[in-house]
């Protein structure tokens, strides 16, 4: 362990959430052009195996002397050996993160943020629309699925990128059908090897029947992606309360504090990032909020 290392180490502080705890990159999955996934474990061994989050909370990851970025868990809630965050390479602290290597050390703050409410949906059938990036934070919904198959009913992922190459997480599809669930894939623009859907997420709503009934709905992607599918959803008869969305924003603290992230009276860091339809329904359409 080198000093820079062992000082970093003897940084972790539990329990304040404004205190990074400090985890060295195991391993780096590339998953698309710009999109990478870093799996973390804690320098602290005690904190990695007390580290417990939800389906679709964030951590805050710290660059020193750079800054620190909004990143959804990618990996699942129940493995508590390391920490996976699929990271797309768009600003100064993911692009500063993209040059970094195996055994590099970064900064973790978290997790933050409320979750994706799969275990208040047994019996449930499950429908994930998810467009680009916007997969990661529902991938750990799909591994929730995958170890408690036997506590839902059908479960759909519609899942969208630009291109072909673009796609994320193309190794484990088979692994989720496998599980049982249905996998739909679609991209904008075609190349002449691709055989599957072209157009846009919500076109695939055409190809499912669903009961609203006893259907729910989680999606994360492109704020006009989130629009259209919430459309889908309601002409479908699917209850706003049962139609779950992640926003994205600028969260800068993880805390409130700061406000960078406020959309309408809600705080996204706080109170989201995942909330219902219902709850965003008055200002959803609002520009500027």
């Amino acid at each position: 362990m080198s000093a820079r290392t062992k000082e970093l180490s003897s940084a972790v502080t539990p329990n304040k959430p404004m205190q990074p705890f400090w985890a060295v990159i195991e391993e780096i999955q590339v998953e698309a052009p710009s999109v990478s996934t870093y799996w973390l474990r804690f320098l602290d061994a005690g904190l990695q195996t007390g580290f417990r989050f939800k389906p679709g909370q964030f951590n805050m990851l710290l660059m020193p002397g750079v800054g620190e970025s909004a990143i959804s868990i990618s990996s699942s809630a129940e493995e508590n050996q390391r920490i996976g965050h699929t990271i797309r390479f768009v600003g100064n602290v993911t692009n500063s993160i993209s040059r970094l290597k195996v055994g590099d050390v970064l900064g973790v703050r978290g997790p933050f943020g409320t979750a994706w409410p799969i275990e208040q949906h047994v019996g449930q059938d499950i429908v994930i629309a998810a467009g680009g990036i916007g997969l990661p934070p529902l991938r750990t919904v799909i591994y929730h699925v995958i170890n408690h198959r036997a506590d839902y009913g059908r479960v759909v992922v519609l899942y969208g990128a630009r291109t072909p190459q673009d796609l994320q997480f193309t190794r484990e599809y088979k692994e989720w059908e496998k599980a049982g669930i249905e996998v739909v894939v679609t991209v904008d623009r075609a190349d002449d090897k691709w055989e599957g859907p072209v157009g846009v997420v919500p076109l695939l709503f055409y190809r499912l029947r669903m009961d609203p009934r006893k259907t729910t709905i989680f999606s994360c992607g492109p704020e006009i992606m989130l629009r259209f599918v919430i459309f889908e959803a309601l002409a479908r008869r699917i209850s706003p309360d049962r139609i779950y969305v992640s926003m994205e924003r600028n969260m800068k603290c993880g805390q409130g504090f700061c406000g960078h992230c406020q959309m309408g009276p809600y705080f996204v860091c706080k109170d989201g990032p995942v909330f219902t339809y219902a709850q965003l329904e008055p200002f959803f359409n609002v520009e500027d909020l």
